[in-house]
């Protein structure tokens, strides 16, 4: 099917967003658990579940190769706003002999009652809120990371999936890891001691994105409004449309929520912390070029969980100027690092856990495979949420702790060495990692000295009510304006 352009979508939207959601609600209420329920269920064990996948220019692609190898399931269509990015995947899904329907409305792909499932790779600012409309409408969700653009969203989002009993999975596909899980089983048997802290590291690579000297022109394939969506429509205001919204704060969260989140996640789990941390701390800042990004290439996030803290630190310039090399801690550039006691676990990659004595020598390795779609259909087939690895509460929380610390960073201000060095001097894990940061600044050619970073925002938070308590600054970033119709209900 041709894809619509904004003419065709108005003429045949009679409903408002707002009706759309009004009207799935009351379905929903009027009819009980039935309904939710029989939007999948009535699937059998051997009937496809029928899915849909929006937005696939780049992590959607792997949500099309790894769905089609799980077995009983059917791709029925596809939603993007970009157009030539839709025929190109319809082409492609033809090719196979897939029979497929194209949007590049998510409303009007959500009104199909052929469509049991859908999973959603959109830029971020999107995700909490097509998930939620995908859920009143009574679809199951798989929801790329983050799920949220802010931890309000997040909560909602979670809401939602309780309210409406649908299957949600969040695209933190290490949950699903044979070889991640029994290695934190074994760490939380106790085999290691106590946990003296975690530490998540994304040392990948972000070059610059250029600088542009005015608005930029958005592709004609592309539905700039529903892609701007719940965020702000501005002028485009860097060289390209398409990935590098993650360094963009209407629409990204920084490398935090883009790479780091998964690692964050795994920090968590390690630490079987169930709630956000009481109190937060963020220093670093977007060094080493001048570029169109707003988010920190730079960056140290401190969780303070009364057991042990949770340590993440973003270096996205190389292990030196020139290279192309990144740095390493414990021979580990994106993973995680857990000290204990009696040694430490290690996870370089997404399928293996290490452990190591305090000599450093290897005592157990656990290795595996992902199968995070397969565990989600079967999740959508047993209708049973428990068997989900990574359900919406742990993708919620996970994200919001990238959340947190993105609004300690924002509150805070640049400031000199001195002050920072002495801003963090009694906590010994968080002194460490600057240290480490500021080596590894000055290899790419940056000094603290002449060119300060940023000092965040020491924020206290209620891990039950997700807010910091008197601090209006802060609350004010934990949600956003939303554009209307695009507007994340409260549920």
């Amino acid at each position: 099917m041709a894809s619509l352009n904004r003419r065709q979508f108005l003429r045949q939207c009679a409903l408002s967003t707002a009706a759309l959601s009004l009207l799935a609600s009351t379905r929903a209420e009027e009819k009980g658990n039935q309904t939710n329920v029989l939007s999948t269920a009535r699937r059998s064990a051997n009937e496809d579940i029928r899915y849909a996948v929006v937005g696939f220019n780049q992590r959607g692609q792997s949500h099309l190769s790894d769905m089609r190898k799980v077995k009983g399931t059917r791709l029925v269509a596809l939603c993007d706003v970009d157009r030539t990015v839709l025929a190109r995947e319809i082409k492609n899904a033809e090719a196979k002999d897939e029979k497929v329907k194209g949007y590049t409305d998510i409303r009007l792909l959500l009104e199909n009652k052929d469509i049991d499932v859908i999973t959603i790779a959109t830029p971020n600012h999107w995700h909490s809120l097509a998930a939620i409309w995908a859920i009143q409408a009574g679809k199951d969700v798989y929801v790329e990371k983050p799920v949220s653009h802010n931890v309000w969203e997040g909560r909602q989002l979670v809401n939602a999936a309780q309210k409406y009993q649908k299957i949600v999975q969040s695209g933190t596909q290490c949950r699903s890891n044979s070889g991640i899980r029994d290695g934190m089983a074994w760490l939380h048997a106790g085999k290691m001691g106590k946990i003296i802290r975690a530490r998540g590291l994304c040392y990948k690579r972000r070059p610059s994105i250029g600088k542009v000297e005015g608005p930029q022109v958005v592709p004609e394939s592309i539905d700039y409004d529903i892609w701007c969506g719940p965020a702000p429509k501005e002028p485009l205001m860097r060289k390209k449309l398409h990935y590098d919204w993650h360094y963009i704060w209407n629409e990204g969260n920084g490398d935090l929520g883009n790479q780091g989140i998964h690692q964050m996640d795994l920090a968590r789990w390690a630490l079987g912390q169930n709630s956000l941390s009481p109190r937060v701390l963020s220093v670093g800042g977007r060094l080493g070029y001048i570029d169109d990004g707003q988010t920190p290439n730079s960056l140290i996030i401190y969780h303070d969980y009364p057991d042990a803290p949770l340590i993440f630190e973003v270096h996205g310039l190389p292990v030196k100027a020139g290279s192309d090399k990144m740095d390493e801690l414990r021979g580990v550039s994106v993973g995680l690092i857990v000290d204990c006691e009696g040694g430490s676990m290690v996870i370089r990659n997404y399928n293996t856990s290490t452990f190591f004595d305090q000599s450093g020598k290897e005592v157990k390795k656990f290795h595996g495979e992902s199968n995070h779609f397969e565990n989600f259909i079967h999740a959508v087939r047993s209708r049973d949420a428990s068997h989900l690895n990574a359900n919406v509460l742990e993708g919620h929380l996970s994200s919001a702790l990238c959340h947190m610390g993105n609004i300690s960073y924002r509150l805070g201000k640049t400031a000199a060495l001195d002050e920072i060095a002495h801003s963090i001097e009694k906590t010994t894990d968080l002194k460490e990692a600057f240290g480490r940061m500021q080596k590894h600044l000055l290899a790419n050619d940056v000094d603290l000295q002449k060119t300060p970073a940023l000092l965040g925002r020491a924020l206290s938070m209620d891990p039950k009510s997700e807010r910091f308590p008197g601090n209006q600054a802060a609350n004010e970033l934990l949600t956003r304006n939303y554009r209307a119709p695009f507007v994340v209900p409260q549920i």
